[in-house]
């Protein structure tokens, strides 16, 4: 078995749930679409012991270059991209998988490094992009656009109330240049506050539009349920927030169901979550959202 690298902050979310909805079976083909630092993949390939079929994706450099050391020798395909560029040339080829995996939002390590401009607890520069080639970062969007386009941007990607007050309120304060800066001048808008940081919906919606989650999910789910799934091939897929959520429930009921033509079983009614004694000491389970499907052999 492959040994955890101790240096990696990195716990995989939801693994116990994982392994029992993915079902991986000695010689399944898997495919890991957000596969981090590879703690999902390795107990998986542990169980499936095929590593010539399966396929590592991720867009973080980082976590490439962990991967590769990981699995090194073992002949897995790792593949630096986004997971809708990687599903897109899956299917040209024809690949197929019995285990699909897709677990979405920031790793623990993203959130740890305050150099990759992710965290509020943390000063850093105002970056938050997964795949450090791309030139969009959250700089460019926070002292770049107007104030209306900021505002719609963290009222439909933060869901955010106070999204006029906020955008105005960066506009006001440009030039911005650190995280710590950024959410104390967001921090004006709510001088009473709860548990939750205020600036916590403005930075998942800069985050959110800085790597395009939504449009790439959006247009993944169709990919991975018709095209990459085989005949009583599992996926699962797990979601942090409401919006990810949403698009992940749509499409998993668009093709399942009791209908005639349904191409999925959902294998959960509801999205499943983290034990409390997996969220004391993986706090990322939190917000954690699980669901499951199978694909119908007809």
């Amino acid at each position: 078995m492959h040994q955890e690298n101790k240096d990696i902050p990195h716990v995989p979310v939801l693994l116990t749930q994982v392994l029992s909805y993915l079902a991986p079976g000695k010689g399944d083909a898997y495919l890991d679409l957000t596969a981090g630092y590879g703690g999902h993949a390795a107990a998986i390939l542990e169980r499936t012991k095929n590593y010539a079929d399966s396929v590592l994706v991720d867009r973080d450099q980082s976590a490439i270059k962990h991967l590769e050391e990981r699995f090194n020798g073992q002949g897995l395909s790792i593949w630096h991209t986004d997971f809708l560029s990687a599903s897109q040339k899956l299917a040209q080829k024809g690949q197929r998988f019995d285990c699909i995996l897709a677990d979405l939002g920031v790793s623990s390590p993203h959130l740890n490094q305050a150099s990759r401009g992710f965290s509020i607890q943390q000063d850093g520069p105002l970056d938050m992009r997964m795949d450090q080639t791309q030139s969009l970062n959250a700089s460019s969007i926070v002292n770049d656009y107007d104030k209306r386009e900021l505002e719609v941007l963290i009222r439909q990607y933060g869901e955010e109330p106070k999204a006029g007050q906020i955008a105005s309120l960066i506009v006001r304060n440009r030039p911005i240049k650190t995280t710590k800066q950024l959410a104390a001048i967001i921090s004006k808008a709510w001088p009473a506050h709860s548990k939750l940081h205020p600036a916590t919906r403005t930075f998942q919606a800069i985050r959110i539009a800085v790597n395009d989650e939504l449009e790439l999910i959006r247009k993944s789910l169709p990919i991975w349920i018709n095209d990459l799934l085989k005949p009583e091939g599992r996926l699962v897929v797990i979601s942090f927030h409401s919006l990810e959520d949403r698009l992940v429930k749509q499409a998993f009921q668009d093709a399942g169901g009791e209908r005639y033509d349904a191409t999925l079983k959902l294998l959960t009614k509801r999205p499943i979550t983290g034990e409390i004694t997996e969220v004391v000491y993986n706090p990322r389970a939190r917000s954690a959202k699980l669901r499951a499907a199978a694909k119908i052999k007809i």
